[in-house]
């Protein structure tokens, strides 16, 4: 034996352990084995692991650092006889899931990119509307998701399962999400319906609707995004994206109670369980709080200063100054509106409530 290991440059034990092996399996036992070790003292407990993997099922969507913010929470008010101390870090809770085959996103295993954020610096001071793309039930029907979120705080407002996108639906869910939060200071849109054309800008301005010009009845400013820049309109767009990954891709829904269902725990889970990155990992609804400014039960009266030069809008959303007619939008119209000198020569603002919606060129 010393002799055959040292012309094969291996120990004796070495030896010794192949020939035992080969004696008790016979060629099979010949074969390259794991060297993995049997016993691991860094190893995650099995019964934590548990945890990771039934807070993953309940949340499919959610990566490490939210499961393990989320577990914490809970481990906090008692929940599972853990200690914070026992979780493991946001990159083993990935391996953990890796190891289970319940990575079902790639991207879930890279490190995220940090990105600069802009935002409101309390709540309500911009709230983002928008509708998700529409998605097919079990049935055939399309389904419309209405998103509403608060730019500070990342609250949803509103998250409503829509069978269209009319005026009539859109109206009625923001009077009721009104009620019970207040009102914001501004609501930005993009320049789809029922809040927009959907055929981008005039050359000076948005395309106003009926609903855009109730908005500002109600005292809120409206602001667009401009068309092709989806980004100024990023923080709904990252809810939606999160709506689509967390509920939409794991299910499909056999009509409207089950889907309005889903979406009102969900809704409630983001709000007020799921921690978000942006919030350092803190909840929305711990940086948020219903506004000060209340729905009125009736819409004001349109009034403006002594000052202005007031004229009414036409039905064809036209106005008559100095002379000439000047197209305004037929969403004001019935309504008056005022103008006001811009500063600069033949040049003149055009408001409706608070809001300048308009300039026109007295030479143009």
């Amino acid at each position: 034996m010393s002799q055959l290991c040292r012309r094969f440059g291996i120990s004796r034990p070495t030896g010794y352990k192949w020939l035992r092996r080969w004696r008790q399996e016979g060629k099979p036992g010949l074969a390259d084995r794991c060297r993995r070790p049997h016993h691991s003292l860094n190893k995650t407990p099995e019964h934590i692991e548990a945890v990771i993997i039934q807070a993953r099922r309940r949340f499919p969507g959610w990566g490490g650092r939210k499961l393990r913010r989320w577990i914490r929470n809970k481990i906090d008010d008692g929940t599972f006889g853990l200690s914070v101390e026992q979780l493991p870090a946001p990159s083993t809770i990935t391996r953990i899931l890796d190891r289970h085959n319940l990575l079902g996103n790639p991207s879930e295993t890279r490190r995220n990119k940090t990105y600069k954020r802009f935002e409101r610096d309390r709540p309500n001071q911009l709230w983002q509307l928008d509708f998700k793309g529409e998605f097919p039930l079990m049935g055939g029907q399309l389904c419309y998701p209405l998103t509403l979120v608060d730019d500070h705080s990342r609250f949803c407002v509103l998250l409503q399962a829509c069978q269209n996108q009319r005026r009539e639906t859109v109206q009625q869910l923001l009077e009721t999400a009104f009620r019970r939060y207040g009102l914001p200071k501004a609501i930005l849109l993009d320049n789809g319906p029922p809040w927009g054309a959907g055929i981008g800008w005039r050359a000076d301005g948005p395309y106003y609707t009926g609903l855009t010009a109730w908005l500002m009845l109600s005292g809120i400013k409206v602001i667009y995004a401009r068309p092709g820049q989806p980004q100024t309109k990023g923080k709904n767009e990252r809810f939606n994206g999160t709506l689509q990954a967390e509920v939409l891709e794991w299910r499909q829904f056999s009509g409207w109670p089950e889907l309005n269902q889903s979406f009102t725990r969900w809704r409630r889970i983001y709000n007020t369980e799921r921690p978000h990155e942006a919030l350092d990992m803190e909840v929305p609804a711990r940086h948020f709080q219903p506004s000060p400014m209340d729905f009125p039960t009736k819409l004001p009266e349109v009034s403006y200063g002594p000052d202005d030069q007031q004229r009414k809008v036409d039905i064809d959303g036209r106005i008559s100054f100095q002379g000439d007619e000047y197209r305004v939008g037929k969403a004001f119209g019935g309504y008056p509106v005022a103008l006001r000198p811009n500063g600069q020569p033949e040049k003149w603002n055009v408001y409706f409530c608070h809001q300048h919606i308009r300039t026109i060129h007295l030479t143009d």
